[in-house]
């Protein structure tokens, strides 16, 4: 399998790599311009960029181009180790590191008005658009049709086949509270940076009581945000869907940020 294969497959199955390819060398170096390495998050590597120190270096700035989902240009010099190089080739290199994390993903769970709407607006701002119901003949093509995963049943089977990335994020829009509570548990587990859950303040109140009594812990729901959505005055299916794609999108953009209070 060639290294742009491997990429590909990874970026498949939602996984994290970096890709570092030698761009500038001079002097004697143990690989030349256009050789490429692939880093995962684990810090497993596919194929060389010239072993030893030197690779070492380069999966170090790939792990910390996953973090902060930002390239970088690597130079090092092959001369003297007492002085910091990472070998005595003689030679000079520049590797670019570029980081491809897991694919941007919306998660929909509930296939109801709110939940078609907001898949359709998903797929027409760039996501890939996961949807979930547990009742039978919702999380479909003919239900949602511009969805790109439709998962049913078990929440806890449907994470083990779609696993949840931190680019991926959810929001809960089903139909009561009781839903709400079997699923949460499992949402919380995952490393999703945004899992908002829609209903007004009070079914919010009740949604918690009912965690709380189940075991989960106040920071564990600290992480929800409900009511879900900016604060828009939406009424429609689809400006309830606006108003949570634009606090995805805030959140997103900065994670830091505060959303406004609900009017």
């Amino acid at each position: 399998m060639t290294i742009l294969e491997k990429l590909l497959a990874a970026q498949a199955a939602g996984e994290a790599v970096a890709l570092a390819t030698v761009v500038e060398t001079q002097g004697s170096v143990p690989r030349h311009a256009g050789s490429k390495m692939l880093v995962y998050e684990d810090g497993r590597t596919y194929e060389t960029v010239g072993g030893g120190e030197l690779e070492a270096r380069v999966v170090a700035a790939a792990r910390d181009a996953l973090q902060d989902s930002q390239p970088r240009l690597v130079r090092h010099s092959l001369v003297d180790p007492e002085r910091g190089d990472p070998g005595v080739c003689g030679g000079e290199m520049a590797v670019f590191v570029e980081p491809y994390g897991p694919p941007l993903t919306l998660l929909v769970v509930g296939c109801g008005h709110v939940g078609q709407a907001l898949a359709d607006l998903g797929h027409w701002a760039g996501y890939r658009v996961v949807v979930w119901d547990d009742r039978p003949g919702f999380a479909t093509p003919e239900n949602i049709p511009h969805a790109n995963i439709y998962l049913s049943g078990e929440m806890a089977a449907a994470l083990a086949e779609f696993p949840v990335t931190r680019n991926t994020y959810v929001a809960v829009v089903t139909r009561n509270v009781l839903v709400d509570q079997v699923i949460l548990p499992h949402l919380l587990r995952t490393p999703a940076p945004y899992i908002g859950v829609m209903g007004s303040r009070r079914r919010w109140v009740e949604t918690s009581r009912l965690l709380l009594a189940d075991g989960l812990a106040e920071t564990d729901l600290a992480r929800c945000h409900s009511p879900i959505g900016l604060p828009l005055q939406a009424e429609s299916p689809a400006e309830i869907a606006i108003s949570i794609l634009a606090e995805i999108t805030l959140r997103r953009r900065d994670p830091r940020a505060v959303s406004p209070p609900p009017i």
